[in-house]
């Protein structure tokens, strides 16, 4: 099989696309033959070296974690998927490999793809809308009635949360670029600040729930904007925030922390049409190095980017 793979953490150029043998999936995994896997800035992290405390030294490593495909072969002590089944998901981070022919994700992972949703939007689904899970459900317990704003509702995870805050009933407001307020009123966003020219620290209205999903917004400004017993949760953790997070129950910095139940949520949402990102480019696999390299160097997109597999 074929995958993008690299040898050494570093920069783009270190990217190949490259003959591999797959291992067999071990106890609790699943192997998926990819259809669609979708580009997320994670991925050019990993293979930075950011995060090399959890993904180790042994090379190569494979790149990509959102995917979508159908499953191939199962390790011992699966049980929720068999040869055939329709799944998208995500690889574990130690492993990656979801820009590749064929990838192994633990079960956990995964969730069975609705038939009423594509391979394409399922693959678009996983990191976006199980953090953005993390962060409302599991950090700030949302429930219905409540006010949320998120700055960068106009970007994956920001999309995903705006979607996922008004399934459980709340109102929801943000910020996003000026280019992208039509499709944040199109989603619903009760009010709406451009990023680049309103001072956030203004904003009179005080929230329940603020969610930083672009990693911009300061802290000070971030819990400024909430209301008594509010919560204000941070994409872009660092060991000072999980620190402060220690004093100031208020702060809660957020990392993507995939289960069973969540993916299987998202799936639910999906199916009934209440979560969907939009696709703005899909490139074969082929063209998957030179994409990526133009995402991770700032080139902007409408949506999100798919590498078409198989």
């Amino acid at each position: 099989m074929k995958r993008i793979q690299y040898h050494r953490y570093g920069g783009p150029e270190l990217m190949q696309l490259e003959e591999c043998e797959l291992r067999a999936a071990g106890k609790g995994e699943v192997v998926v033959k990819v259809a669609f896997a979708a580009i997320n800035p994670i991925d050019w992290k990993v293979r930075n070296g950011y995060l090399k405390m959890v993904t180790g030294k042994t090379f190569p490593r494979a790149i990509g974690s959102d995917f979508s495909g159908t499953v191939t072969s199962v390790g011992p002590g699966v049980t929720r998927f068999k040869p055939g089944d329709a799944v998208f998901g995500l690889a574990h981070i130690r492993d990656g490999g979801a820009r590749g022919e064929a990838v192994i994700a633990p079960e956990a992972f995964l969730a069975s793809k609705p038939g009423s949703v594509s391979f394409e939007d399922a693959a678009c689904l996983a990191t976006p809308g199980v953090t953005a899970w993390n962060g409302l459900v599991d950090k700030a317990k949302l429930t219905a009635g409540k006010h949320v704003f998120v700055n960068g509702c106009a970007g994956a995870v920001g999309e995903a949360t705006v979607q996922l805050a008004q399934m459980f009933g709340a109102t929801v407001s943000g910020s996003c670029g000026a280019a992208s307020m039509q499709r944040a009123r199109d989603r619903g966003v009760h009010s709406l600040f451009d990023y680049r020219t309103a001072d956030l620290s203004k904003i009179r209205d005080r929230f329940d729930v603020v969610y930083d999903t672009a990693g911009t917004m300061k802290i000070k400004i971030g819990l400024g904007l909430l209301r008594s017993r509010g919560v204000f949760l941070d994409i872009d953790p660092t060991p000072s925030k999980f620190i402060r997070a220690m004093v100031d129950r208020r702060l809660k910095p957020i990392i993507c922390t995939a289960r069973a139940d969540i993916l299987d949520g998202l799936a639910r949402a999906a199916d009934e049409g209440r979560l969907k990102l939009p696709v703005s480019e899909i490139v074969p696999l082929s063209d998957g190095i030179e994409t990526l390299t133009a995402l991770e160097h700032g080139r902007k997109s409408n949506g999100k980017v798919l590498v078409r597999v198989n």
